[in-house]
């Protein structure tokens, strides 16, 4: 039915045309499946469109039998959508009955719905309606308010460009089909609560000056929200997400909630505005879920991101730390501010892991300033393209990858290929390539041993093992010297005992580091590399070489016999001093004791964290030089051990944490 382009007057003074308008389309649209076309057509007064529609149950053995085949399967959909979703709307509670009742009726509207450019002056009323053919109304404008609610879209419904000047409600609407909002206007409140999107939502380039209410809403497919202006709250509490949130280049000048959603997958929140604050407590992210920020717009001094201490830290991805370096320390600071320390850590965790990449990257990666012609050939260059890059540079070094785009013999399928593999930057000198690499290596160890300084369980874990492994050195060198031509071996349950103890606390130690470091296999790699290569080779060395000297039978091991305390022992070196009052003090380990094994964990914590039960040290006569080494070279990576353990402390503690006030 074609009414373009007219003026209709249903104001309550032309009663008498609003109910022969009304009448005669009833009959007309109800009888057969037409469409109804209103474009480019200005209504005066409410449009009441749900009374044009076919009223029918929705129940199969009710639906009325002048609906085709495919149109009772369209209703047919809505039971199943219902169904499925659980939602709480009136219709779907109806479909659980068992009885048919007036408040289980829908209007169905058969045909097309056309309203290009319409004008309506009055309210707006299609609630409680399923259009089961296409809605669209590109560039309508709505001056009073619009009432969308429960309304069911079977086919692709498009409202954009249009300008809604009073509140529009779609609350427990369910689309169908692609729903496309793109450069809606909304002037006062948008809710679209409960609604279920079975496609993809296009809200691209919408704006909404007051309050957008999508509480409980529901995404099967992805939710298009680019560069989407909010100049108001927006809600999306207890929201799922099934797929993509698309959230690029959006203003947020107020307050966005995201409380109790589900993100099933990534929330694409790249260039977009957080002016105000968003909330993200209780959120759940599925293992594939994180919060994409790459060039964000977020300044913590005005501005905050709430989340649940300790886990919304981690739900941040960055892929490159250039051009991200503000957003990290944005983040960061306002975890700082909020004393929410573990996530404040995490993504100083996730900045060094970039830097990292970024560092490793400058080593290996092919520097286009500096290359060899025939090393760009080998990276995939042709011989015109690698000898046009070196005239280039000739002329001019290049500031950046992109700048090779500028040369006729390069296209862009070659450079999207290689720029991976390429970087721009100053020449290094072979000492300049050594400390990069250093700093590197330096880098990685700090990363893998205590996540930058951010995981004090994790330094527990590195500590413990080693701790351990040299308590049971120290005791192999002291208590099974030689087999021959008396054997000076210990006893069975003291091998059982230092075996059994050494087995407990390697287990509690690997468990620390398996349940905190983010890659735990290379985190005990890099830890036995440091602890496991040079003890061992003395050890080797020691048991080749034979031991000889007086006092065999004396353990190399003496103890402060003053006292028996905890205590910090920061300045004990691990040989006795040589002045004889010392001497006096400190007698050798009695051997014969049942519990004389456990002095060898004392010795080792001594070395390590610097703290002990007992000040114990070696003797320094008729002492092997390669006891001594052994016990120095534990000493001394103690000093690197205790300075990690101060320095992760002083991140991972609130009271410690001085950066917390940096602002």
């Amino acid at each position: 039915m074609d009414l373009q382009k007219m003026v209709i007057d249903l104001r309550p003074e032309n009663v008498s045309f609003r109910d022969a308008f009304y009448q005669l389309l009833r009959k007309d649209l109800g009888a057969k499946p037409l469409g109804l076309d209103l474009s480019y057509t200005l209504i005066l007064g409410d449009f009441v469109g749900s009374d044009l529609g076919l009223r029918t149950p929705l129940y199969a053995q009710a639906i009325a039998p002048i609906f085709t085949a495919t149109e009772q399967k369209e209703l047919e959909r809505l039971r199943f959508v219902c169904l499925e979703s659980l939602t709480n709307s009136k219709d779907c509670r109806s479909l659980l009955g068992t009885q048919s009742t007036p408040s289980s009726e829908i209007a169905v509207f058969r045909g097309v719905l056309t309203l290009m450019q319409t004008r309506f002056n009055g309210e707006m009323k299609f609630s409680n309606t399923f259009f089961l053919q296409s809605v669209d109304a590109q560039g309508a404008t709505f001056l009073q308010s619009t009432n969308w609610a429960e309304t069911r879209f079977g086919r692709p419904v498009s409202f954009s460009g249009a300008k809604f000047k009073q509140p529009s409600n779609f609350q427990g609407s369910i689309f169908f089909d692609k729903a496309n909002f793109k450069q809606t206007q909304f002037q006062e409140l948008a809710d679209f609560q409960g609604s279920i999107f079975e496609k993809t939502a296009n809200f691209n380039q919408a704006t909404f000056k007051q309050l957008a209410k999508f509480n409980s809403g529901q995404w099967q497919e992805n939710a298009d929200f680019s560069d989407v202006h909010f100049a108001n709250q927006a809600q999306f509490t207890k929201a799922n997400f099934n797929q993509f949130l698309l959230l690029t280049e959006a203003t947020f000048e107020q307050a966005v909630t995201f409380r109790e959603v589900e993100f099933n997958l990534l929330v694409n929140l790249q260039g977009a505005s957080i002016l105000n604050q968003a909330d993200f407590s209780d959120a759940r992210f599925s293992t594939e879920a994180c919060l994409s920020v790459p060039g964000l717009t977020f300044n913590s001094n005005q501005a905050k991101i709430l989340g649940n201490p300790g886990q919304i830290g981690k739900m941040f991805c960055i892929p490159t730390l250039q051009g991200n370096e503000n957003i990290l320390r944005n983040l960061g600071q306002n975890f700082r501010q909020q004393q929410q320390v573990a996530d404040a850590n995490e993504l100083e965790y996730t900045k060094q892991q970039l830097r990292l990449v970024e560092m490793s990257r400058r080593l290996t990666a092919t520097n286009i300033n500096s290359a060899s012609v025939a090393s760009l050939i080998n990276l995939g260059f042709s011989a015109t393209q690698a000898e046009a890059i070196a005239q280039r540079r000739l002329i001019k070094l290049f500031r950046n990858s992109s700048e090779l785009l500028t040369l006729a013999d390069i296209d862009l399928e070659k450079y999207t290929q290689l720029s991976e593999r390429l970087i721009v930057g100053e020449p290094l000198s072979i000492v300049g390539w050594l400390l990069q690499a250093w700093s590197c290596l330096g880098l990685s160890v700090l990363l893998l041993l205590s996540g930058y300084g951010t995981n004090f369980w994790l330094v527990f874990g590195v500590g413990g093992v080693a701790i351990a492994y040299f308590g049971l050195l120290f005791w192999l060198v002291d208590r099974y010297r030689r087999l021959h031509p008396v054997p000076i071996i210990p006893t069975s349950y003291e091998t059982i005992s230092i075996f059994v103890s050494f087995s407990v606390l390697e287990f509690l130690s690997l468990l620390a580091i398996f349940r905190n470091a983010q890659q735990p296999w290379l985190t005990l790699g890099c830890l036995l590399i440091i602890i496991v290569p040079v003890p061992m080779a003395l050890l080797i060395r020691l048991y080749q070489q034979g031991r000889y000297h007086d006092l065999m039978d004396v353990s190399y091991f003496t103890e402060d016999g003053t006292f028996r305390q905890l205590r910090l022992l920061i300045g004990r070196l691990p040989v006795i001093p040589r002045n004889e009052t010392f001497r006096e003090r400190y007698m050798p380990l009695l051997c014969d004791r049942r519990w004389n094994w456990l002095n060898y964990y004392d010795f080792s914590l001594n070395n390590l964290v610097k703290l002990g039960f007992n000040d114990i040290r070696l003797r320094d006569e008729h002492l092997p030089g390669i006891i001594s080494a052994l016990a120095w070279y534990q000493w001394s990576l103690g000093l690197i051990y205790i300075t990690l353990v101060l320095w992760t402390l002083s991140r991972t503690i609130p009271g410690l944490n001085l950066l917390i006030y940096l602002k």
